[in-house]
């Protein structure tokens, strides 16, 4: 499958983009860029995940290996490891640098979410409530000596793959079972053993994945499932957007709201502009619609807002379909997102876009 590059400039949104046309052949899931932001992961309902450089959109290879829509990825702070949960009950190991799998850990369900915490030893991942089986939340330790696994070569399934064959790793850490609205998105906290959890209801709690126990909630934090969460770089807050049409910061701690963002559309995913105080937004009109829907009817489109004044303050045009997730390049330099018509648009900012005054004439220091 090759991959088209089409380079486009748009002096209105201030930016040049690279819109990777043919890198998946379904919707995108999510996207994600590596701690250095040279590399931009994005997994789809196509079941493959690709990597590919960020600065010129060209692929630099593939991870094959699931056999079910691939709903989430991560890649630790060293860019050595990859993992990947899916639709085939599978959660994955990879090593990044040669896109081989190092492990593979198997659930009763489908795998909707995975995050590392912030010192790469530790990943959690949710399942999901199906079939009779209860949603669960497990954390598993890491082996990060050598490849990352002590590996030893066996027949699985009538297939060669490498298996960690450590007692220690095959199952995990902590494992629960959330009472309540089922998980749908999750992530490390700043603070060890607090995981942060957003839920169908809208609620966002924050979990002790030792005991189990949900330590503190926001019942009411969104009237509608959570669709994604980030953290900022700090981890002191986070934001999140939902199919009630709003996204919202939210203090870690307190897990208090501290800024919304109404929008006229459900949203699929937020992020976070590094160095900014802006806050991307994405989403738009359920994919069975959208065949009756113009493109501005649809609402497919990246907005921007003020993170402090609550304002809007930009859109940028492209996907032709729903948008289902967004990152944004850890310098702040550019953004991507990802659409349910099966393309990545990576977009640069230009000069203008640093030169800008959100604040006015006001100076604020870091």
């Amino acid at each position: 499958m090759r991959t088209r590059l089409r380079h486009s400039t748009d002096p209105s949104a201030q930016r040049y983009c690279w819109d990777i046309e043919n890198g998946h052949e379904r919707s995108l899931t999510q996207i994600k860029f590596n701690a250095e932001g040279d590399l931009l992961f994005s997994c789809s309902k196509d079941h493959i995940i690709n990597v590919w450089f960020s600065h010129n959109g060209e692929r630099l290879g593939t991870y094959e290996g699931h056999n079910g829509t691939v709903w989430t990825i991560d890649v630790d702070s060293q860019s050595r490891f990859l993992v990947s949960g899916s639709a085939d009950n599978e959660l994955r190991l990879w090593n990044v640098s040669d896109g081989k799998c190092l492990f593979v850990w198997e659930f009763p369900t489908a795998v909707k979410r995975v995050a590392f915490s912030d010192d790469d030893e530790r990943v959690v991942c949710i399942t999901e409530q199906r079939m009779g089986y209860q949603g669960a939340i497990r954390v598993f330790n890491l082996n990060r000596d050598g490849d990352g696994t002590n590996r030893a070569w066996m027949e699985v399934f009538l297939s060669i793959i490498p298996v960690n064959r450590a007692p220690e790793s095959q199952e995990p850490e902590h494992m629960f079972h959330p009472i309540g609205s089922k998980a749908t998105v999750c992530a490390f906290t700043y603070t060890p053993n607090l995981v942060l959890t957003g839920h169908e209801s809208g609620k966002v709690a924050l979990f002790d994945v030792v005991s189990g126990t949900e330590v503190l909630n926001n019942e009411r934090a969104h009237m509608d499932i959570v669709t994604d969460l980030q953290l900022s770089p700090d981890r002191s807050y986070f934001v999140t957007s939902s199919k009630d049409k709003t996204a919202r910061i939210h203090d870690t701690k307190t897990l208090r709201v501290l800024k919304t963002f109404t929008t006229e559309t459900p949203l699929n995913s937020a992020a976070l502009a590094p160095n900014r105080p802006y806050v991307l937004v994405g989403g738009g009109q359920e994919a069975m619609q959208v065949t009756t829907t113009s493109l501005r009817q649809g609402k497919f489109e990246t907005r921007f807002w003020h993170k402090v004044l609550e304002e809007e303050v930009g859109r940028v045009k492209g996907h032709f379909g729903p948008i289902n997730t967004i990152a944004v390049h850890p310098a702040g330099t550019s953004y991507a997102s990802g659409g349910e018509d099966g393309f990545v648009r990576v977009h640069h900012f230009e000069e203008s876009y640093f030169k800008a005054k959100p604040y006015g004439d006001l100076e604020i220091e870091d």
